[in-house]
């Protein structure tokens, strides 16, 4: 059975997370205070982070800025996005992460993606020992397919563990966890943290089409996320969104962000931002009353997945 995500002090874990990519390089170090203290402000107490995050300087101030209410805090990092998922790897990664962090232990570790080459018996084992040590209080895996969830979850379970919580992609514009991910975590009792809910800021209603190379931000910056999000289709339903959002008198961010938080399954969104201006319209998701028929009217704005077994007519 699966224990609660609690903080240390038992405090439960917030139904949003921040997620601290930006700190140390798009956000310095003034600008990542006033983020964490807009988050805690706002009741956010679950702080998500990893290993390759700008070089460390994401842990360190994130471990800076926690330290003086940590036990009131959920603090998450990650191992293994390279290097694979052996014991060594994964050992030399968490040991640099809770120096960083100044943490001797982590509420959540996650492995920050799956590692085909590496038998899953050596990296439960792993992730049992930080267990036993105290150096962990649950397993969380990032950037997985149902299938491998289900495989860790076996492997796992034979040693006596549980994965606790997921971390996949999602937003209006990328919905494919709808097909297997969250139906599967729905059945098994994982929390799902997703992240990019604004797909990389497409969803801000910042940019002026698919051509814009002059706006600030990653899919300008990027190669990588222009590509993930260098479809047509996604960029109208930008634009539907922002539409929409005006006719509400708030910030699409805010929609794209509440959009997610009214899933049926209870999701817990990560929030990002560069600085706490421009991470308000998401915070102001919290609040948001999103009615079912809004949530219909957002959903209709980008296409539904095909089910698993592709037979539309029982869709």
């Amino acid at each position: 059975m699966r224990a609660p995500i609690t903080s240390p002090n038992g405090t439960p874990v917030s139904r949003f997370t921040f997620g601290t990519m930006q700190f140390g390089e798009r956000a310095d170090a003034k600008a990542s205070r006033e983020m964490f203290d807009a988050c805690v402000a706002a009741g956010i107490n679950h702080f998500d982070t990893a290993y390759v995050y700008t070089e460390g300087a994401s842990e360190t101030l994130l471990g800076e800025f926690a330290a003086p209410m940590r036990d009131d805090l959920v603090i998450a990092t990650k191992a293994a996005y390279s290097g694979g998922s052996g014991r060594a790897n994964i050992l030399q990664a968490f040991d640099t992460s809770r120096q960083r962090l100044n943490m001797d232990y982590v509420d959540i570790l996650y492995l920050h993606r799956f590692d085909p080459a590496m038998p899953l018996e050596e990296t439960y084992d792993t992730l049992a020992e930080l267990k036993a040590q105290g150096k962990i209080g649950h397993i969380g895996v990032s950037n997985h397919a149902a299938w491998q969830v289900m495989k860790s979850v076996t492997v796992a379970a034979e040693r006596d563990l549980t994965i606790d919580i997921l971390q996949p992609m999602y937003n209006l514009v990328k919905r494919q966890v709808e097909v297997e991910l969250l139906p599967m975590a729905k059945d098994q009792g994982i929390l799902v943290a997703p992240y990019s809910p604004l797909a990389a800021g497409l969803l801000t209603g910042k940019y002026s089409g698919i051509e814009d190379t002059t706006t600030d931000g990653r899919l300008t910056e990027d190669s990588r996320y222009h590509a993930r999000y260098g479809q047509e289709w996604m960029w109208q339903t930008a634009r539907d969104l922002k539409a929409l959002a005006e006719d509400h008198g708030v910030a699409p961010a805010t929609l794209a962000v509440a959009w997610i938080a009214k899933h049926v399954d209870g999701l817990s969104p990560i929030l990002s931002a560069r600085s706490a201006e421009q991470l308000a319209p998401s915070l102001a998701a919290i609040s948001f009353e999103m009615d079912d028929a809004l949530y219909q009217e957002i959903t209709a704005l980008s296409p539904t997945p095909a089910p698993a077994t592709d037979r539309l007519e029982e869709a």
